[in-house]
């Protein structure tokens, strides 16, 4: 634990140039605030520091773009080329690994894609496509929504989405 609270210290320190000496934003994405890892980490560091964290969470492109913006003083997303980008691009320092994601894909009980005999991700969009099986998507530029692309084109499908909400796509068939 103390670990974990000298990184996220160190991230947090990191490059500060708030307005207010006493006070950081943070952009994090959905899934981290979501968590409660912040809540149980923020009021540690803060009592520690003495500075003050304003949370902003949102997906990891509007993240990133806050703090290519200078919106905010630190961003913790979780979408390692979106990221890798944003520090070549120089406006992020010193990335550091803080944690990771599993991905779950999930389906009727039904499995009208027969996922259950799928070798792999890729394998498992595959076989969604093959059986023009309905896949609800994010479609919110997340850190979850970049990866789900990435398994889209490493399974060599075009994303024909239709949107039907705001921040929802379903996959759709001609």
């Amino acid at each position: 634990m103390k670990k974990t609270l000298l990184l996220l210290a160190a991230l947090l320190s990191l490059n500060v140039h708030a307005a207010d000496e006493h006070r950081i934003r943070l952009a994090t994405t959905t899934s981290t605030y979501h968590s409660g890892l912040l809540d149980y980490l923020l009021p540690k560091f803060e009592s520690d520091t003495g500075i003050k964290v304003d949370v902003i969470a949102a997906g990891t492109g509007k993240a990133l773009k806050m703090g290519e913006n200078g919106d905010v003083d630190v961003v913790m997303t979780h979408a390692p080329k979106a990221e890798a980008s944003f520090v070549q691009s120089g406006f992020g320092v010193m990335p550091r690994k803080l944690m990771y994601n599993d991905f779950v894909i999930v389906g009727p009980k039904s499995d009208p894609a027969h996922l259950k005999q799928s070798a792999s991700a890729e394998d498992a969009f595959s076989r969604i496509a093959d059986n023009k099986v309905i896949f609800i998507s994010r479609g919110d530029d997340s850190g979850t929504n970049k990866k789900e692309l990435n398994l889209w084109n490493q399974a060599a499908i075009n994303q024909n989405f239709k949107a039907i909400a705001r921040s929802a796509r379903v996959w759709s068939y001609p």
